[in-house]
């Protein structure tokens, strides 16, 4: 299965990519369409069809290219934002409110997986939260009261099953894991079954807003009545992409020589915190750590992430063998909340779901109950705390949008010759950088062949400069995440166009 980046993940090694069955542009006004076929996508695209809506699901590339198909697959009744920060920058009630929402979108997981058959290695397991210092104790104690006011269940134990120096645990009961692509899968099934249509590779282009809703893509256009983008963040230029912040997230699989693998999930509290897990596939048992967080583009080293991670590992457990190493995107908000419901600038039929940090199993689930409830009973209990347009704009901001919307990828410049590219790109097999030739930028990449790859680094978002992510072997945007490959191919948005690239042969640019 193909994602986003070089790196397999460990659940893409399992599957292949997933066969749609159709491969036609419907004909008629469709009620919905839901662009990205991530959880959130293919969840929302399933209950609304259940529910009698006449939905069409598309996807860019194949299900599971983006987040779901690199996420740790952590199912989690206590979020990255704590109940204790929910409740000082909302209020006590709204705490307790996404308290029930994550049992919810769990109880929703299993109730499909039972309802549709899905072996997805679903398993229900004790969650720890552990302290390393008095500071991070003091945390601790806050997040327990609060979670315990919110009504999950929670409490100290004396105790942890990772052999990770600790100073407080605190155990929180009903955590869960599962394969999130063998869950998307089955959920996509679902879908068809009910006679939903499924369009991959069919990249969205741009939807006009008028009394039905012209969704432009790449192998033609559809009517609908409502749009909902569950494309992590959503494309063009909105409000969201200034109060969502986007973050890559590390990960590596790796088999252990004692064979003593955790029977349940954990984090510690560091800044970024790590993440752990167990999971068996293609009948092998891993162990899971995830960590090292940082802004996308802002590490100009990604290599030494994953080196730094697996330190982290093999400091506390016996590593035997390094199977999977990957990493992935998150998109972090202002407020520590997720932003699900009416697109900013878009009241009428244009919905989003948004900012889930890095419990995007949790929040896409719970996304799709809100989108479903919103669209078939016209209201939703998260509707108001969740609303995106709890964002106002400053003054100023509409124009800004409007100008900025559709930022084309103008010419990388002039003839080029091939010779004084090359002298450019003196740099090892395997590697990029930035350079400045007559006063322009360019993004150069030579592979482990020689091929030498040069694209216009400005981003086709809004033109801010990409960064070489060597890791993945692409080139990321550090203002709003946009991600492109390096023969300038858009990969993720919000950016909707690929990068100028240069075509060294001929010594011309092209878009």
């Amino acid at each position: 299965m193909q994602r986003d980046g070089a790196c397999q993940s460990i659940w893409q090694s399992s599957l292949p990519d997933y066969k749609a069955r159709a491969t036609y542009i419907p004909v008629g006004v469709q009620d919905v369409v839901i662009v990205g076929g991530g959880i959130t996508g293919v969840s929302t695209a399933l209950l609304l069809q259940q529910s009698g809506k006449r939905c069409v699901l598309v996807e860019a590339n194949n299900i599971g290219f983006g987040t779901t198909g690199g996420t740790t697959a952590h199912l989690n009744t206590f979020m990255d934002s704590s109940y204790a920060q929910i409740t000082r920058n909302f209020s006590a009630e709204d705490a307790t409110l996404m308290a029930t929402g994550a049992k919810q979108a769990i109880t929703l997981i299993k109730q499909q997986i039972e309802t549709y058959g899905i072996h997805c290695s679903y398993k229900e397991l004790p969650g720890y939260l552990f302290s390393v210092n008095e500071k991070q104790s003091a945390e601790l104690d806050e997040i327990v009261t609060a979670s315990q006011k919110a009504g999950v269940q929670t409490g100290f134990v004396t105790s942890s099953v990772l052999p990770v120096p600790y100073l407080k645990v605190a155990l929180f009961d009903n955590q869960a894991q599962f394969n999130p692509l063998q869950y998307l899968y089955g959920l996509a099934k679902a879908f068809e079954d009910a006679g939903g249509i499924l369009l991959q590779n069919c990249r969205m282009l741009h939807a006009d807003d008028n009394e039905t809703i012209d969704v432009i893509t790449t192998k033609g256009n559809i009517k609908c009545r409502q749009l909902i983008y569950a494309t992590h963040i959503p494309p063009g230029v909105n409000l969201l992409h200034f109060r969502c912040a986007p973050y890559r997230s590390y990960a590596i699989a790796v088999q252990l020589k004692n064979g003593e693998y955790p029977d349940a999930v954990a984090y510690d509290m560091n800044d970024p915190y790590h993440y752990y897990r167990t999971q068996e596939v293609n009948g092998k048992q891993y162990l899971i750590v995830g960590g090292e967080d940082h802004k996308t583009g802002h590490e100009e080293n990604t290599e030494a992430c994953f080196r730094r991670l697996e330190s982290h590992v093999r400091s506390f457990f016996e590593v035997q063998e390094v199977g999977y190493k990957w990493s992935s995107q998150y998109f972090e908000p202002v407020d520590g909340l997720p932003y699900i419901g009416h697109l900013p600038g878009h009241p009428g039929n244009i919905y989003v779901a948004t900012g889930f940090g890095g419990n995007g199993m949790i929040y896409g689930t719970l996304s799709a109950i809100i989108l479903h409830d919103m669209l078939v009973k016209e209201t939703s209990p998260w509707e108001e705390l969740l609303d995106p347009n709890r964002i106002k704009p400053v003054a100023g901001f509409a124009n800004f949008v409007k100008e900025a919307a559709d930022v084309v990828g103008k010419l990388a410049g002039g003839l080029f010759p091939e010779g004084k590219l090359h002298e450019l790109a003196d740099i090892a097999l395997d590697e990029a950088r930035i350079v400045e030739f007559e006063g322009k930028k360019m993004g150069i990449y030579k592979d482990p062949l020689g091929k030498i790859y040069a694209i216009d680094p400005g981003c086709t978002h809004i033109k801010c400069t990409v960064q070489w992510n060597g890791a993945e072997k692409t080139w990321d945007c550090p203002c709003h995440g946009s991600r492109f490959s390096y023969t300038g191919d858009v990969l993720t948005g919000p950016a909707r166009k690929n990068l100028a690239v240069y075509d060294i042969k001929v010594g011309k640019a092209i878009i």
